[in-house]
């Protein structure tokens, strides 16, 4: 079972490279994971831009372009289009963002002719956190795609986390259905579907889990906190994986976590024909790399 980000890394520099294209890849945290990407034969890339920009970019990094191949676009969302349809077309197997804003990014996977949602597909993301000082690695959704899950789309998001936490040979993951308190308020809808979910799993619903709710944050991650309020579960202080009642509680966990807790991440959206690299504009070249790496391993 994976511990740390650099282990999904050792994971693949030793299988065939996949084919990632970029849409447009032209900020300097981005074009440097990729290359780094390159350098350790994780993938090959395509990246759809500005060339006299990526040229600059590259030049101020100490980058060779020869390493990439480039499609020439200057428009930020026909870039997403182009880089889509190398996907819907079999031309490549991994889709990253580059500087594009999230929503731009996702009306091109969403695009009804050439999209990357199969029928009926939930769209979700996933993200892999590494503490500074926590043993284990985290895992978390939904932090950046669905608002308000209903309990149809938390069941999808849990057999993601679920399917994720397998790719990091964690075979039997704990799952925490995070609300604001463990106990089982009816007044509180996120504790309502925490129920439901925690039943389901019990009932082998979701897949190969071991999961509980309602649990507030502090009980499912920290097991001081459990003994002290004298909670008995199987998960509380264990939990792999949280998985949060709304955009919102996700968001404000996944940003406190990056940039009050200095946690390292990987992040990718889910639900989709090929892996998709979501990470924000603002995170560290290395949070892309392991984006990049958690991809090519989820990738078929």
């Amino acid at each position: 079972m994976f511990t740390k980000l650099d282990q999904i890394i050792e994971a693949v520099v030793n299988r065939p490279r996949k084919r990632l294209v970029v849409a447009y890849a032209q900020d300097s945290h981005t074009l440097q994971a990729v290359s780094e990407a390159v350098d350790r034969g994780i993938v090959d890339a395509t990246l759809v831009g500005d060339p006299e920009e990526i040229g600059r970019v590259c030049r101020e990094n100490g980058i060779d372009t020869q390493k990439f191949t480039m499609i020439a676009e200057s428009v930020d969302v026909r870039c997403v289009e182009k880089a889509v349809r190398i996907i819907h077309e079999g031309k490549a197997d991994l889709l990253m963002k580059g500087l594009v804003s999230t929503d731009k990014y996702m009306r091109g996977i969403l695009n009804k002719e050439y999209g990357l949602l199969p029928p009926k597909g939930v769209l979700s993301h996933v993200v892999v956190l590494q503490f500074p000082d926590y043993p284990r690695l985290v895992l978390a959704s939904d932090v950046a795609v669905i608002p308000a899950p209903d309990l149809n789309q938390k069941v999808a998001i849990a057999k993601y986390l679920i399917r994720t936490a397998g790719i990091l040979g964690n075979e039997n993951p704990k799952m925490a259905f995070v609300t604001p308190t463990e106990q089982m308020l009816p007044g509180i809808p996120s504790c309502v579907d925490a129920a439901i979910l925690a039943k389901m799993a019990d009932r082998g619903q979701l897949g190969p889990v071991i999961a509980d709710g309602p649990l507030a944050l502090d009980v499912a991650l920290f097991e001081e906190v459990a003994r002290t309020k004298k909670l008995s579960s199987p998960v509380a202080g264990h939990a792999d994986c949280l998985l949060f009642p709304n955009i919102d509680a996700a968001n404000a966990f996944f940003k406190s976590a990056t940039k009050l807790a200095h946690a390292e991440l990987a992040g990718m959206v889910v639900g989709t024909k090929v892996p998709c690299v979501l990470t924000s504009r603002g995170d560290s070249m290395a949070s892309k790399l392991y984006s990049i790496a958690l991809a090519a391993l989820s990738a078929r």
